[in-house]
């Protein structure tokens, strides 16, 4: 979809898009094409009583006397004093999806000034075509037999605003931030028979082109390095588990970098501790976590972020051939403590435990941030709205969480205490990997048993299982994989930790 940003001229044919907030008053260009149309815009609005202007309201009308127009749409805002950035952008990821339904090829959105709203023009036309480029997203890759009639037509939006070339500029971040976000998606939404480990690496090499150093690691240099509880997890499957570290020095060479990590595990059967038949084609987005840190590092790249950031993903199958991990097997991690397998299908944290501790030995980040579809605990505690964070720094942990709010992906903060740790103690090993029924707070155990593989450092996990994956659509968030993280990432490091 092409998007362009230049001072408004009325359509000679295609769709337009207006804007009004709960005050319901015009802007000039409104006022304009009213005149054109004899008044049949505020007709329009007066035949429509229910229509408020309101948040997440729409109003339709076909082919305005008087203009070119072919479809005129208004979309409300909701009262002024709340209008922001989240909200222009649902308005642009609407619309998107609204249009492409329609067949209309082209779009022309009036971004004018309305009375209370703090957002400024040039962020506001940014803002909705950055919600356009989410909310237009579509995993079509595999469908063959679709007809003219159920592709997306929307090809070209035009945004006309007061100096364009701010929101031209305001725009050029967005755009890099959606280009990380759509890859995420499009990687969970790949099926396991063609990302798999190696082929999954592959795709994080594409990040070079963006002066992103990658570098992959195979079974033989895990080995050697000691990776027990991932090499583990990956030995019942006929594809090589893999590590993948990515590299963005945009920052002072002093300063140490901060780390993602993700978990990929590119399906996952549960091993011989199997899951039941129905449901399972979803784990192919158990990649998630590692998904969402390719994305991050994508879009830091993409805007040429002013930090150092590594970002590392353990790429691994769990299934369950003849070589397969057993329950009561005992790996010996890289960090030299011993974990006894009780099951196999709590194989994610054994991957990140690996990972985790290379991250902290080779780079010593001065902060660490895990993500992974880890527990379906978590969605038993949070549903579908909110990913589970744990943190052993409240800094760290509020930074997250402000990344989250703005950003429009809420997170919610989960305890970690010494009460929950004592249920991964095990007689046979320093640890098991899942505690007894008695314990229950399986998301919690989970985010215990990381923290065992945390140094001294700044941490933070964040549970993803509940979000990475959406069976209803949203303006900026189409079903299927959703991208979330993406943009707490990003945030996270924008605000934070460029230039400081």
């Amino acid at each position: 979809m092409k998007i362009a940003f230049t001072e408004w001229k009325a359509p000679k044919d295609g769709a337009a898009l207006l804007t009004l907030t709960a005050e319901r008053k015009l802007g000039a260009v409104g006022r304009d094409l009213d005149r054109l149309s004899g008044g049949q815009i505020a007709r329009a609005l007066a035949a429509a009583p229910r229509f408020k202007g309101e948040k997440g309201q729409w109003l339709e009308i076909a082919a305005p006397a008087g203009t070119t127009i072919g479809r005129l749409l208004v979309a409300g805002l909701g009262a002024a004093d709340k209008v922001d950035a989240l909200t222009y952008e649902a308005v642009g990821g609407e619309v998107a999806r609204r249009l492409g339904a329609t067949g209309d090829t082209t779009l022309a959105v009036a971004v004018e000034a309305h009375a209370g709203v703090k957002t400024g023009l040039a962020d506001a036309a940014a803002r909705i075509a950055f919600g356009a480029r989410l909310g237009s997203y579509r995993f079509d890759k595999y469908r063959t037999r679709l007809k003219p009639e159920d592709k997306p037509a929307l090809a070209a939006i035009s945004l006309g605003v007061e100096k364009p070339d701010l929101a031209r500029k305001a725009f050029a971040d967005l755009d890099a931030i959606a280009a990380g976000v759509n890859f995420t998606r499009d990687l969970v939404s790949e099926p396991a028979n063609i990302l798999f480990p190696a082929a999954l690496a592959a795709e994080c090499k594409t990040l070079s082109k963006l002066g992103v150093k990658v570098e992959v690691l195979g079974e033989a240099q895990m080995k050697k390095l000691g990776m027990g509880a991932l090499l583990g997890v990956g030995q019942g499957s006929v594809r090589e588990s893999q590590l993948v570290v990515m590299t963005w020095e945009g920052g002072k060479k002093k300063d140490a970098p901060v780390a993602f990590v993700g978990k990929g595990v590119c399906f996952d059967t549960g091993g011989i501790s199997l899951k039941p038949a129905a449901g399972m084609e979803e784990m192919k987005w158990d990649m998630g976590g590692a998904g969402t840190v390719i994305g991050a590092m994508k879009a830091l790249a993409g805007r040429k972020a002013k930090a150092n950031v590594v970002g590392l993903v353990g790429l691994v199958e769990n299934m369950p051939d003849g070589n397969a991990q057993r329950p009561g097997d005992i790996v010996t991690s890289m960090s030299g403590q011993t974990i006894d397998v009780i099951n196999t299908d709590a194989e994610g944290r054994l991957v990140l435990a690996d990972v985790m501790w290379y991250a902290q030995e080779r780079f010593k980040p001065q902060a660490m941030i895990d993500l992974a579809t880890l527990t379906g605990a978590i969605i038993i505690s949070l549903g579908h709205e909110h990913a589970g964070l744990f943190a052993n720094d409240d800094v760290l942990a509020d930074r997250i969480l402000a990344a989250g709010k703005a950003e429009g992906e809420p997170l919610w903060r989960m305890p970690l205490s010494d009460a929950y740790d004592k249920g991964l103690n095990s007689p046979v090993a320093d640890m098991q990997n899942i505690a007894g029924p008695a314990v229950g707070a399986g998301s919690i155990v989970a985010a215990q048993f990381l923290k065992r593989f945390v140094k001294d450092t700044k941490w933070a996990h964040i549970d993803i299982a509940g979000v990475a994956w959406s069976k209803a659509d949203k303006p900026t968030v189409p079903k299927g994989a959703t991208g979330y993280g993406v943009r707490v990432l990003d945030r996270l490091i924008a605000d934070n930790y460029e230039g400081k």
